[in-house]
């Protein structure tokens, strides 16, 4: 795709790797806007995304490019936050991530940019290599991820931050965030507590997770969320060779599945799709708790994607 001249989006979120695609997209000839995307923050626990906010302009200000704030705290409460309460309420592990992908980057910024007369959006996602982010996407819609421009898509993170520094932006040392999307430095488990308490270990723990108890280790196995209990073992929940699925979506032919993913950054399974259920060609060790994603592909290209039952 030729972006010379085109006019590009790209999701600013004050960190090293959106600022280095939009320096790259520069580079290319394309008009260049950058987007800071505001989302949803809990009441009353620390909140970063004003300084966000902050290093995204600061990003936009050395690469003299426009900057733009775009609130999406209402497709992000609706989208990831409720939706991640929901499934926690009905005893299952969601994956918020997948959900602000599909519902505020490439749902509420994409057509924030259409609006705006954008020929197309970008993001500083990762599409191979150690860091490979896929896993995450796969619940995006075809005809927008397909059309998405990912200029570090393909780099290694040293390179990265290799080019931050050549471009001397203002956030070349800044570190990687490590929570949820948006949430910044709050994690899951304390968010969960805000909302629900401490006192049901049912809501806090997901099946197969280990559980901080005398004489261990212990695992969930099993948890009723009426009742505020968990069902503890010594004993992992036993391998399977398969795994259900719904809500699935769909890049290539699912007979093109040759192997699946089910934790992010995990072991890529061997096997092949039948109808709603994945078929491993070994027994798949430590399987993950309904509402997780469960991510296929065909030699590291990804095919789709649905949600555990």
């Amino acid at each position: 795709m030729d972006i010379r001249g085109k006019k590009i989006f790209i999701g600013l979120s004050g960190g090293v790797d959106s600022a280095v695609s939009a320096a790259l997209l520069q580079r290319t000839g394309a008009r260049v806007t950058g987007v800071y995307i505001k989302g949803w923050y809990p009441p009353g626990m620390p909140c970063t995304w004003a300084a966000e906010r902050r290093d995204a302009m600061r990003v936009a200000a050395r690469l003299h490019i426009p900057f733009l704030t775009l609130d999406a705290s209402m497709e992000y409460k609706k989208g990831v936050i409720d939706y991640l309460l929901a499934e926690y309420r009905a005893g299952r592990t969601p994956n918020p991530d997948v959900m602000c992908n599909k519902d505020v980057k490439f749902g509420a910024f994409y057509r924030f940019a259409k609006e705006q007369g954008a020929d197309a959006i970008a993001t500083g996602h990762y599409r191979s290599g150690e860091k490979d982010q896929s896993y995450f996407l796969w619940a995006v819609p075809k005809d927008i991820l397909e059309t998405t421009i990912f200029p570090i898509g393909h780099m290694e993170k040293i390179e990265v931050r290799r080019l931050a520094k050549k471009c001397n932006l203002p956030v070349a040392e800044k570190k990687d965030s490590q929570g949820v999307c948006f949430l910044g430095s709050v994690s899951i488990e304390d968010f969960l507590k805000q909302e629900f308490g401490s006192d049901n270990p049912a809501l806090l723990y997901t099946i197969g997770q280990r559980v901080p108890l005398p004489d261990g280790p212990w695992y969930a196995v099993g948890k009723d969320v009426g009742k505020k209990e968990i069902k503890v073992s010594k004993m992992r929940i036993p391998a399977t060779q398969e795994a259900c699925f719904t809500s699935q979506n769909w890049f290539g032919d699912p007979a093109d599945v040759h192997e699946a993913q089910y934790r992010y950054r995990g072991p890529h399974i061997e096997g092949h799709i039948e109808g709603n259920r994945f078929i491993s060609t070994k027994p798949i060790p430590d399987i993950p708790a309904p509402g997780q994603s469960l991510v296929f592909y065909r030699d590291g290209k990804l095919i789709g994607g649905g949600i555990i039952v």
